[in-house]
């Protein structure tokens, strides 16, 4: 299973784009401005959209990725969500004011895009691939997700403030690779706190839960682009934080767009 990296920004910038990860060559992780990165031929293989909530950020590209390749197809679009992504989505962006009802045209027995609501914990198998969704813990309905790869699981936290749920979960597979956000550096740890998402006091505790004995790469995603010199330094630094009795080293790195993961 090959796993690309269209974007892990927490913002746009000049080569920032923001979350999109293509699972081979059909699904995608969220959708956010790194599926433009994709060529029409790319985005017109894409059977299966698991998004992990509503924000902007992570869903911008849908719309337009749709419109692109709705003539190059001749099944719908699976789009995965909580139901509560799925009531945004509905409400707010593909309500015929800030884009066409792709679920409903051109007719409803053949949209262009189909939902499919799921609830944490859920596994689904989309073309061969077992994804499942994970706890997260954020400011809307949100989850992350796990994709089970021949080596082991791929788990990605989504957008989440502190979640021992999500631990639970993942201490019990055999990850292979952990991508978890960091989204606010240590200075803005209140912002962050409030708005749900890590700083790197937060996630020192975070990863304080992964079991001892437990070690596999992890990479840190949505920095803000103004930021991610800051909040790396800060997480470089934090092991002199982390709990009573925690063994360290962590294998922890910056994940960059257009990285590429074979698992």
């Amino acid at each position: 299973m090959k796993v690309r990296v269209l974007g892990c920004s927490g913002a746009i910038a000049k080569d920032c784009r923001t979350t999109s990860f293509l699972i081979g060559d059909s699904i995608l992780i969220d959708a956010g401005t790194g599926v433009g990165d994709l060529t029409l031929e790319e985005m017109s293989k894409v059977d299966h959209v698991f998004l992990t909530h509503s924000h902007l950020d992570h869903i911008a590209a849908l719309p337009l990725m749709l419109d692109a390749v709705s003539s190059l197809r001749n099944t719908p679009v699976q789009v995965y969500a909580l139901l509560g992504t799925i009531a945004a989505l509905q409400t707010h962006v593909f309500n015929d004011v800030i884009w066409p009802d792709f679920s409903a045209i051109p007719s409803t027995a053949e949209p262009f895009m189909q939902y499919h609501a799921i609830q944490t914990g859920q596994q689904i198998d989309a073309g061969g691939i077992l994804i499942e969704a994970l706890p997260a813990l954020h400011t809307v309905p949100a989850v992350g997700y796990a994709v089970r790869g021949a080596d082991g699981w791929l788990a990605f936290s989504g957008d989440t403030g502190r979640n021992p749920a999500f631990w639970a979960r993942v201490n019990t597979l055999p990850i292979a690779l952990l991508i978890i956000e960091t989204a606010f550096s240590n200075r803005e740890v209140e912002l962050a706190n409030r708005s749900l998402h890590l700083s790197p006091f937060t996630l020192a505790e975070e990863l304080a839960n992964i079991l001892p004995g437990q070690r596999y790469p992890i990479y840190i995603t949505h920095t803000k682009p103004s930021e991610t010199e800051l909040i790396m330094k800060e997480i470089r630094q934090f092991e002199a934080h982390m709990p009573e009795g925690f063994t360290a080293p962590l294998d922890i790195r910056w994940l960059k767009a257009g990285q590429e993961f074979v698992m």
